[in-house]
């Protein structure tokens, strides 16, 4: 067990609620396993009502990842709850209740683990404490279980019965979380709640919102970053049947109508002229070749150990190879939209939005209303993968209903949700590396060459093998496209080129691609033991099909481990990858169900980014619109996925992301096993490979 010293000073509130409940309110330590955060505040908020139900109100976003469910478990195991009573309320945004209410990074369940199961054990010793008063007897002699404080004697008393009285106790001091082998929740195949409200098309997205009052507007935007309108005819837009006015708005045209349908049909008869701005002229071709030039010059420093140059002159083999991955879209299931209702001294927003209070910020700055003043409800999101943790939608919806004086919902056709994304950032990736005579590593340098965006270009670059020379640095380039996390952010391109290129110099040194990395992990042992563990579950090493090849690849990223190998064959230009298979350790985990399906889909994301996405540019507009020139990977694309989760007590780790980085090196690599052939630029095409 662990004994942690809670401060009276860290809890903000014990109430009892109307009917006699519990509400237990808390604000817990930034630390966090080791780890800070910046503006660490967080908040929660645990109420036990009279009947039993118990709800943790949820201050993250649900996208579909299922912490919705994995928050609350972490609750209820420590506090004993039963969990057929337990349930969960969606926060509004707030500045400071909730702590950083921002969704992303694979960090729900790893930054609210420690402080949640606080939560609970605090919640249950409150509740123990009542019942031993009510009968006069020690609360050591007493145990919770299952909703209720038992004694020996037969006596019993549920949590809804002993709320009431609970909430008039002054905090613990000290309480004790429960050692792991005692979890009774935590770590369980438990059914997510968010699943049956969308089986039966319960749950509200934006999409399908309407509130009172409520116009529709659809925006026509300028098709390049930094232009502007010049001027705009409505005549013919307004004659479409629904429409109701046009208006300029700082992000374009808006045509205001009834409904979704006439306000698309409307805007396709505006008449708009644009200025087209700096970027007019700009293309992939211009983008790429500016790249390449710049890749000859010495960068800007990002890690460096010994001295790499001298090292790969006295190398005995050396390689260089040129790896580039373009920029992709988030292609989210449910475009951008949101609903805003501004009244003179008030706000009141409906955004699946991955960030709430920037949200609630964003729209306070525009109206010049305090952040009191400004209501964000969070509703579902219908996927996200980091687009939704920008508020251009939502600044949208605030400027439509200022502008028009009613309720005002935006929806983004797919081709905007597209045309207008921020993107995952392309890069150009020079890599060299050298070899002693042995077949040793001696020297690695990378010099990355990618938009003007350090954390999503940089990030996720350093090797994570024990080599001694080592430099890698990158240039910067503004190129007119905006850029956005994209799901894994740095990772998802950097680990393409790291766990490709140490392929590369293992079968260059005539070693076995497994045994080569092992070597190099004495600096990485989690990430090591991974790999080991992938190996073994995969059968490494044991005889494959005729024609059939195994990749491996293993990247640490979101406090998770994470390792693949995947067997594929090539024949007559058709790919056919036969199975992934994962391993992680996130260390002590929540819901085995949740995770899993987290991997699959980190395993088909990482597939389109490596088949079939792409976004390109000519005339400074973005080419792709649709799903039909901007390809995705569907269900029936997906391979056979393997999914092993280790039981480690390493500390907690992400899970959302961690599963996509290695997923391209790992086919690409048994791709080269296969048929000879290196994949060094994404998308490729499977045709193409011989």
């Amino acid at each position: 067990m662990t004994m942690l010293t809670v401060s009276r000073r860290t809890f903000l509130k014990v109430a009892s609620v109307a009917g006699g409940g519990l509400m237990l309110g808390f604000r817990l330590p930034a630390a966090d396993e080791g780890r800070s955060y910046d503006s660490f505040e967080p908040n929660a908020w645990l109420r036990i009502a009279p009947d039993g139900i118990v709800t943790v109100i949820y201050g993250r976003a649900e996208m579909g990842q299922g912490s919705s469910t994995a928050l609350p478990m972490i609750v209820a195991d420590e506090l004993e709850a039963d969990w057929t009573t337990v349930r969960w309320e969606q926060a509004d945004a707030h500045p400071t209740k909730y702590g950083n209410m921002s969704t992303g990074g694979s960090q729900s369940v790893r930054r609210f683990w420690t402080q949640l199961r606080t939560a609970g054990a605090t919640a249950k010793t409150m509740l123990i404490s009542a019942a031993a008063q009510t009968w006069n007897v020690d609360p050591a002699s007493c145990r919770a279980t299952k909703g209720a404080v038992t004694h020996p004697s037969g006596k019993r008393l549920t949590y809804g019965q002993l709320a009431s009285a609970a909430s008039k106790l002054p905090i613990p001091e000290n309480v004790t979380l429960k050692d792991r082998k005692d979890f009774t929740i935590i770590g369980k195949r438990m059914p997510r709640f968010d699943i049956p409200s969308k089986v039966f098309a319960e749950t509200r997205f934006c999409s399908d919102m309407t509130v009172p009052g409520m116009v529709t507007a659809s925006i026509e935007r300028c098709p390049t970053v930094g232009g502007s309108m010049v001027r705009f005819d409505g005549t013919k837009a307004k004659a479409v049947p629904g429409v109701m006015d046009v208006i300029a708005t700082d992000s374009g045209v808006a045509v205001i109508a009834d409904g979704t349908w006439a306000a698309f049909k409307g805007r396709e008869a505006l008449d708009v002229t644009w200025e087209e701005g700096p970027w007019a002229a700009q293309s992939s071709q211009e983008i790429w070749q500016n790249f390449k030039a710049r890749s000859a010059e010495p960068g800007t420093v990002s890690k460096e150990s010994g001295d790499a140059a001298a090292a790969l002159q006295r190398a005995t083999t050396r390689l260089e190879a040129v790896y580039t991955a373009p920029f992709v879209a988030h292609a989210t299931m449910e475009p951008m939209t949101c609903i805003a209702d501004v009244r003179s001294d008030r706000c009141e927003i409906w955004a699946p939005t991955q960030s709430p209070q920037q949200a609630q910020k964003t729209a306070a700055e525009l109206l010049g209303l305090p952040l009191d003043k400004v209501t964000v409800h969070v509703l579902m999101s219908g996927s996200a993968f980091g687009r939704r943790l920008e508020s251009d939608y939502v600044e949208d919806a605030v400027r439509v209903s200022r502008a028009v004086g009613k309720p005002a919902k935006i929806v983004w056709t797919r081709a905007d949700d597209i045309k207008h994304d921020w993107f995952r950032p392309a890069t150009y990736n020079v890599v060299r590396g050298g070899l002693d005579q042995t077949g040793k590593p001696l020297a690695w340098t990378h010099r990355i060459v990618g938009p003007d965006s350090r954390g999503l270009v940089v990030a996720g670059s350093t090797p994570p093998y024990d080599l001694p020379n080592v430099l890698v640095d990158f240039h910067l380039i503004e190129t007119g496209v905006r850029l956005g996390a994209w799901r894994s952010v740095g990772p998802s391109q950097n680990a393409f080129v790291i766990e490709s290129f140490i392929d590369e110099l293992a079968h260059a040194a005539g070693s076995d691609p497994y045994t080569f990395r092992r070597s190099l992990m004495g600096g990485s042992p989690r990430l090591r033991a991974a790999m080991e563990f992938v190996a073994e579950k995969a059968g490494w090493g044991t005889p494959l099909p005729a024609g059939v090849g195994r990749g491996i690849a293993a990247v640490e990223s979101f406090g998770t481990a994470a390792a693949q190998v995947a067997e594929v064959s090539v024949a007559q230009g058709v790919l056919t990858i036969h199975r992934i298979v994962t391993a992680l350790d996130c260390g002590p985990y929540v819901n085995p169900d949740t995770i899993e399906a987290q991997i699959d889909g980190a395993v088909g994301m990482a597939l389109g980014a490596a088949m079939k996405d792409q976004i390109t540019i000519k005339g400074g507009r973005v080419v792709q619109a649709n799903f039909d020139d901007y390809r995705i990977f569907t269900i029936a694309d997906l391979p056979r996925s393997e999914v092993h989760i280790m039981e480690t007590d390493n500390p907690v780790g992400g899970i959302g992301e961690p599963a996509l980085p290695p997923t391209a090196p790992a086919v690409c690599n048994a791709i080269f096993a296969a048929s000879g052939v290196r994949i060094r630029t994404l998308p490729f095409d499977p045709r193409a490979i011989r």
